[in-house]
């Protein structure tokens, strides 16, 4: 039987949360922390210290014995750097514990181990973390102990960004700025500030530990780089939200209550698609936190998987002909007094502050398709997007029938006198109840769908950051808002002004909205014909960070400077590069290692039992068929691992990032996929028990 836990009472046991630093601290210095968190500043070196020995008081009284400053470089993941509460002895030889508001504030990790694409040279070591008092403390426990961990930013010795958390918060604040005028224009004179808000979904799928092991690519790549469909794949559609297995149902008690300790608010539980797949879905919270706490998800997901003997892999796609993993990022903007920018209310064609948020909305996705399609690039999600459950890489947006309805009644009067009504529910059944339906269906193709209150920014690959799309999204937003107050604040008329500015933008940005079949080919040529821009993968999509366009966005609104994004298109283009090669240094090690290794040795057995058979009379005709087939694709095997190999050692001798990057991804991954081919035929064909490591079925089946 399950462990018998109590969600309220070990919810955020683990976090320095602001009840505990209210009931730690003296008044003044909380009303300081409060003031800082609210209206921005700095913190007096009096109560940093005073905050710090509460923090460690409270930390020690749980047993940490280290702290750290917890931060995300641009490798996508988290780095942590252990740092003991302990000094020197006093003169009794006694250990003092300590912890001043000085380590607090600000960390110095070395920042030339750390992407920084030219930043920083070798020799140029010095870099910062500073604390993000907005994002709660908290203690990590895993077998170093538990560990004090401070949510920090991580900064160069010259200012630049090194992080996903600093660009973040810069956006964070554009937007906030820009948004409040925008309420205020509207007479909301009581809001003091918004903040936009996420709820991160979480794919991921579950396999055996000890099966995984015994895959080089899983260890090394995450994705299986060889393998033959099983027979059963998700055509079924019996895994999709079906009963949870024992082993995976425990799994996910564990995780639940690790998650719940942590402040984070895991809410939803399911199967999803693909066998061996699964969902985590938590409760909004401010971007920044969001970001922080999806990072803990994925680390804790692959954690608590090893204590149930489970492998827990993030890739986007893991198998190849099944469901790819997301990260649907549903982001919402909500003033301090309770007001959901994106709520449309029962009427949205009379709630005119709403039809302009959703016409800025509208005017900055299609003013930055490019760039938004830009932040949730990453060299998985090329092999997802597009595909089963996944959205396609051209950018569009789903209003559903009755905001679009809305939409077009404004571009062709200027005026909507209706919307439609979602209408009642009748199941047809007397002793099930009927129920007002909601006005529009959902649109699981769309990559960034309108969902009643929020948008569903649904390309966004499961091992990813949300920091980057989160950044992308506030601050193209933040441009429509400060535009659209910039002449609403100079209008004579103001009801007038606001009125042409919602026709104008919507009629300028329509061509964005498309609430059909993303999967279509009739798509992607409409898409064309009304100039969107359809960028397929990655290393396509990473110079939109630098163009005129994107670099005056940023600059305008603090959150990159131009040298900061040349810097992050030079690390894509690295991590693209190197990505790739291990994944085409795996498939030689794999293919030349073990299966033409097992498939020389079965031609044998096969080639033995040819001549067995015909020396007893017998004429061996299927032994025969099935060695010639073996043998051919063996030798088509071979000779795509010798021109894999020529691919690698060419690649090698370009210097330009960028080109290496453009190289892997066509030349590449052309010769891996020619790889792979033949290797799939011969898993079919060869005996199971030659075969050298699991297979699909083996992997998704056997949980």
């Amino acid at each position: 039987m399950s462990e018998l836990f109590n969600v309220e009472t070990i919810f955020a046991q683990n976090v320095f949360t602001m009840s505990k630093m209210k009931e730690c601290l003296p008044k003044s210095a909380y009303k300081e922390v409060v003031r800082v968190m609210e209206q921005g500043g700095e913190l007096s070196l009096a109560t940093a210290d005073i905050i710090a020995k509460a923090m460690k008081d409270w930390a020690v009284e749980k047993g940490a014995t280290h702290y750290s400053h917890w931060f995300q470089p641009l490798t996508g993941i988290t780095a942590e750097k252990h740092d003991s509460f302990i000094t020197h002895p006093d003169q009794d030889g006694k250990m003092i514990m300590e912890f001043s508001g000085k380590e607090l504030i600000k960390g110095e990790p070395d920042a030339s181990s750390f992407p920084s694409g030219g930043l920083r040279a070798t020799f140029e070591a010095r870099g910062y973390t500073a604390w993000d008092i907005t994002s709660p403390a908290f203690i990590k426990e895993a077998a170093t102990g538990p560990i004090l961990c401070i949510p920090t930013a991580f900064c160069s010795y010259t200012g630049e960004a090194l992080d996903k958390k600093t660009p973040l918060l810069r956006s964070m604040e554009a937007l906030d700025k820009q948004a409040l005028r925008i309420v205020h224009l509207f007479g909301n004179k009581a809001a003091t500030k918004v903040t936009a808000s996420v709820g991160a979904e979480q794919e991921y799928f579950l396999v055996d530990q000890n099966k995984a092991l015994l895959r080089e690519d899983l260890l090394f790549s995450g994705r299986t780089l060889f393998g033959a469909a099983a027979p059963k794949g998700q055509e079924m559609d019996d895994h999709y939200f079906g009963v949870i297995r024992e082993r995976i149902g425990a799994y996910m008690q564990e995780l639940n209550k690790e998650l719940w300790k942590l402040g984070v608010t895991a809410k939803t539980q399911h199967n999803e698609a693909a066998p061996a797949q699964h969902e985590l879905a938590p409760i909004y919270e401010t971007a920044n936190i969001a970001a922080d706490h999806n990072q803990l998800v994925m680390e804790t997901m692959k954690r608590v998987a090893g204590n149930h003997g489970l492998r827990c892999l993030l890739h986007e796609k893991p198998f190849e002909g099944v469901n790819g993993s997301g990260k649907h990022n549903n982001w919402s903007i909500t003033t301090d007094n309770g007001i959901n920018l994106l709520d449309p209310g029962d009427t949205p064609n009379e709630n005119i502050q709403f039809l302009l948020v959703l016409a800025c909305i509208m005017k900055a996705v299609d003013t930055h398709a490019d760039l938004l399609r830009q932040s949730a690039s990453d060299v998985g999600n090329d092999h997802r997007l597009g595909a089963a459950e996944a959205p396609p890489a051209i950018i569009s947006i789903f209003l559903g029938e009755q905001l679009e309805d809305v939409v077009k009644q404004l571009v062709e009067t200027g005026v909507a006198e209706s919307c439609i009504e979602g209408g009642v529910m009748k199941t047809g059944v007397s002793t099930l109840p009927d129920f007002k339906k909601d006005a529009t269906d959902r649109n699981r193709t769309s990559p960034f769908a309108f969902t009643g209150n929020k948008f569903e920014f649904r390309m966004v690959g499961s091992s990813d950051s949300i920091g980057s799309p989160n950044t992308t999204l506030n601050a193209i937003v933040a441009e429509a808002f400060c535009e659209a107050a910039d002449r609403l604040e100079a209008a004579e008329d103001f009801e007038l002004a606001v009125h042409d500015l919602i026709k104008e933008y919507m009629t300028k940005h329509q061509r964005i909205i498309f609430n059909g079949d993303g999967y279509s080919e009739e798509w992607v040529w409409e898409a064309k014909r009304r100039g969107l821009p359809n960028i397929a993968t990655m290393v396509e999509a990473v110079d939109t960070l630098t163009t005129e366009k994107s670099v005056k966005l940023f600059e305008r609104f603090g959150i990159f400077t131009r040298a900061e994004l040349q810097s992050r298109e030079e690390i894509l283009y690295e991590t693209y590069a190197k990505t790739i090669n291990i994944e085409a240094l795996t498939m030689i090690d794999m293919a030349s290692k073990q299966i033409i290794p097992a498939v020389v040795s079965y031609t044998k057995e096969l080639a033995d039992t040819v001549i067995a058979v015909a020396q007893a009379g017998v004429e061996p005709t299927v032994q025969r068929e099935l060695l010639a087939k073996v043998n051919l694709y063996l030798k088509e095997m071979q000779q795509a691992l010798k021109e894999l190999q020529e691919a690698e050692d060419k690649v090698q001798k370009i210097a330009n990032a960028k080109e290496k990057a453009f190289f892997y991804s066509e030349v590449v991954t052309a010769a891996m996929g020619k790889l792979r081919t033949p290797a799939d035929q011969l898993e079919v064909l060869v005996d199971k028990k030659v075969w050298p490591f699991p297979t699909y079925a083996d992997l998704l089946f056997e949980v």
